[in-house]
């Protein structure tokens, strides 16, 4: 092998026995380091997260050094699945206005909250999901979970969200977004927020766009926890969707939209500035 790769046997021999240089020493030292944090999200985490994970635990680094450890790894973050449409705006209903920009900066915490509702696939049929979130700190502030879609569904994440967030104050000056589900057009999704005086908002007609924000977490939720499970039954979906909520997504996952720092530590120093 020497001879055909043309290297003398003395610098093999010397290579072989050569002590591992500080550099390589500290490159596999990173490399764990990443390897750990995959581990520890659940694979969760693309290069940009697992970069901003590892700096804030005070180890600098570039975003295409974690990239390529990732490369030679072999490890890769979760991949979404193709989408499927579940809101049926078909409905004689009426339907609120859109007025929330896009690009539009929530600013405040309870002044803009967008609520969604999805499908996930368990072997006893299909458990609904409904949740609100807080735009201005990317948290989900309410939800809940039935085995039918019913008029109920919607309403009762909103109540939850309320009684956590509002708790009996006004809800003056709040915008409530969703999209033009018949489930959000219905009179009492309607009513409940007109009580607490909360202005109702909802998506243009065939304008994903508007609604990026609530697609954006069902997305995070069914390519990060969903899509890799196999329910056998809705009570264990349902635990498990809690434990993604409560414990990952509202507190530890890493928001782009925050800057890459999770709701609850963007929550925290929100609250330590405007006291």
């Amino acid at each position: 092998m020497c001879r055909v790769l043309e290297v003398s046997r003395s610098g093999l021999y010397a290579w072989r026995s050569r002590d591992v240089s500080a550099a390589e020493q500290r490159r596999e030292e990173r490399t764990e380091e990443v390897k750990a944090i995959h581990a520890e999200v659940k694979a969760r985490y693309g290069s940009p997260r697992l970069h901003a994970e590892r700096v804030s635990r005070g180890h600098a680094c570039s975003v295409n050094f974690v990239a390529q450890v990732m490369r030679e790894a072999g490890i890769a973050a979760r991949t979404k699945r193709t989408f499927r449409q579940t809101t049926d705006s078909n409905h004689g209903l009426p339907v609120a206005p859109h007025v929330l920009a896009r690009a539009s900066d929530p600013g405040e915490p309870n002044t803009r909250w967008c609520a969604g509702l999805t499908h996930i696939p368990t072997r006893e049929g299909w458990l609904y999901l409904a949740v609100v979130e807080d735009l201005c700190r990317r948290r989900i502030v309410g939800g809940s979970m039935s085995e039918t879609m019913t008029r109920r569904l919607v309403v009762d994440a909103l109540e939850m969200a309320l009684a956590a967030r509002l708790q009996g104050s006004s809800g003056a000056g709040l915008v409530a977004h969703s999209d033009r589900g018949s489930q959000y057009a219905r009179a009492h999704d309607q009513r409940r927020l007109k009580e607490e005086g909360i202005t109702c908002r909802m998506s243009r007609r065939g304008n994903c766009w508007d609604h990026a924000a609530m697609e954006s977490f069902f997305a995070s939720l069914k390519k990060e926890l969903v899509h890799d499970q196999d329910y056998v039954t809705r009570a264990e979906a349902k635990a498990s969707i809690v434990e993604y909520i409560e414990t990952f997504y509202n507190r530890v996952r890493r928001h782009s939209a925050l800057g890459d720092v999770a709701p609850g530590e963007y929550e925290r120093t929100y609250n330590q500035t405007h006291r």
